[in-house]
């Protein structure tokens, strides 16, 4: 029977791991994607929230739908299992659980970026109009506009990004097999070698 795997592709927001899941994806096709963001915003779209608090309690019910979702990819043996998502020691202990519960191989794909270039990253992504409006305020239902993205009431400040990627531990985050991809400059990242790794699991 081969072995199965859980691949998590952790580090800060604005790292390109959604990039780096569409490359991992083209090369293990038979992978199963669960994203806790996608669950945010389809949860985002089909209910809304009014409020901070509304926002937050949705947020727990991601939480269970994606742990959900996990269980039941592992119990029916799906070979490679991949989430993306600047996971922390909030997520560690329930995804060991699952993991060791379904004897799963975990895999983690860390990847680093100097702070300055993060941050750029990071305020450009959150004022693009393709980024999902609900990321930003406190009041969200599908179909909510807002053409000036800097009058969002939930833009997070340079102090605030920092203080979190430190006191949640995105940098250092590491379940299993560590593979750790520094992203500062996208021209000098070259997956290839980290891909190759990926592939041989094929056949393991």
């Amino acid at each position: 029977m081969k072995k199965k795997y859980l691949i998590l592709l952790a580090g800060p927001p604005a790292t390109g791991k959604s990039y780096l899941s569409r490359l991992i994806c083209h090369e293990l096709p038979e992978t199963y994607t669960v994203s806790p963001d996608e669950l945010k915003e389809n949860l985002a779209d089909n209910v809304g929230f009014n409020s901070s608090e509304e926002k937050i309690e949705l947020e727990k019910l991601v939480w269970t739908y994606y742990y959900q979702a996990l269980d039941l990819y592992m119990k029916i043996g799906k070979q490679f299992i991949l989430s993306e998502y600047p996971f922390s020691y909030k997520q560690q202990k329930k995804l060991g659980e699952l993991s060791a519960t379904y004897h799963y191989d975990v895999i983690t794909i860390r990847l680093i970026c100097d702070f300055e270039t993060l941050w750029e990253r990071r305020i450009n992504r959150d004022l693009s109009p393709e980024r999902h409006l609900s990321y930003i305020t406190s009041c969200y239902h599908y179909g909510d506009r807002l053409e000036d993205r800097r009058r969002a009431d939930q833009l997070i400040t340079k102090e605030e990004f920092a203080k979190i990627i430190e006191d949640r531990g995105y940098n250092h985050f590491e379940m299993g097999k560590l593979y750790e991809v520094d992203v500062t400059d996208y021209s000098k990242v070259h997956y290839e070698p980290l891909l190759a790794e990926l592939r041989k699991l094929k056949e393991v």
